[in-house]
């Protein structure tokens, strides 16, 4: 890729703006990543982490749908020392000038600390991303990412152990205002925010009367969510200062385009492997066309609405 689409955020200087959102390519091992060059990926979100293992939820754990897919994984991983000690070491020896963000979950605001300081002291990420869709057990199973106040406190106690590792919060859709929650992660210290997470949804098989995934509810993505996502991310960028990373059913450059326009200073993608396992390199391609037939120099001079 040329320097056109090159785009830089805290901690993250990227040959072009696209990277797989968590849990695509699981650490890089994950099915379908040996038919992709990370090289030509702008940066690799791996998936989230969790103090101790955790199997997820029951099978079946993802549907794919007429316009998008549901998921309820259930944060699947072999826990933090466990992907520092075997996981992330044969990532940054395959792919030593990929900038890896890891990415954290958990159950208490302790967990999340735990892992964010792991991760960090590691020195094998570049950049950290807190999934704040989880269940917070000390507010009756309410995700962290609901409530502006604790979000605040939770990225606060993050940053304090992180050093210089720049900290991204994933923020949840499924709220009544994003952007109140957006500006409690900014009071708290985080250098940037990823959005929009899944939205919360059910789907039922008529023939069957259960529902497609076997946790019953799960997390929607693809292109129906786009213009949600795009407004989100348009609202978050006028209410806050920091860079966003930008997701929900991108599928082409032009989307691509749409999201850094709302604010975006980079993208995330994740349903659309679904249908074409190298997207994030193939849309890579087709940008410079497109901005050719805009007029657009490169995306670090793309203008926002």
């Amino acid at each position: 890729m040329t320097n056109r689409l090159a785009v830089s955020l805290p901690g993250l200087n990227m040959t072009n703006p696209l990277m797989p959102a968590s849990g695509t390519f699981g650490f890089g091992d994950a099915w379908g990543a040996d038919q992709v060059n990370f090289n030509d990926l702008g940066a690799l979100v791996i998936k989230t982490t969790t103090p101790e293992a955790r199997t997820g939820n029951p099978q079946p754990q993802i549907a794919k749908l007429t316009d998008g897919v549901m998921n309820a994984v259930g944060l699947t991983n072999p826990g933090v020392d466990a992907v520092i000690k075997e996981k992330l070491p044969n990532l940054a020896k395959q792919y030593p000038d990929l900038p890896v963000v890891g990415s954290i979950g958990g159950s208490t605001e302790t967990d999340y600390v735990l892992v964010a300081e792991k991760l960090a002291k590691s020195g094998l990420v570049s950049a950290l991303e807190l999934n704040v869709s989880c269940p917070n057990v000390a507010h009756g199973g309410m995700a962290f990412g609901t409530d502006a106040k604790v979000l605040e406190s939770l990225t606060n106690q993050v940053k304090r152990v992180v050093g210089d590792v720049p900290l991204y919060v994933k923020l949840t859709p499924n709220v009544t205002d994003i952007t109140e929650v957006a500006r409690g992660a900014e009071a708290g210290g985080a250098d940037g925010l990823s959005l929009i997470n899944t939205v919360l949804g059910l789907h039922i098989d008529i023939r069957t009367g259960q529902p497609v995934l076997g946790n019953g509810m799960g997390g929607y993505s693809g292109t129906a969510v786009k213009p949600l996502a795009v407004r989100m991310v348009y609202q978050v960028a006028r209410a806050t200062k920091l860079p966003i990373i930008g997701m929900g059913g991108i599928e082409t450059a032009a989307d691509v385009l749409e999201f850094m326009m709302a604010g975006a200073s980079a993208v995330a993608v994740g349903a659309a492997h679904f249908k074409d396992i190298a997207a994030c390199p193939h849309i890579a391609a087709q940008l410079p066309a497109l901005m050719d037939e805009l007029g657009i120099k490169t995306l670090a001079e793309l203008k926002r609405i």
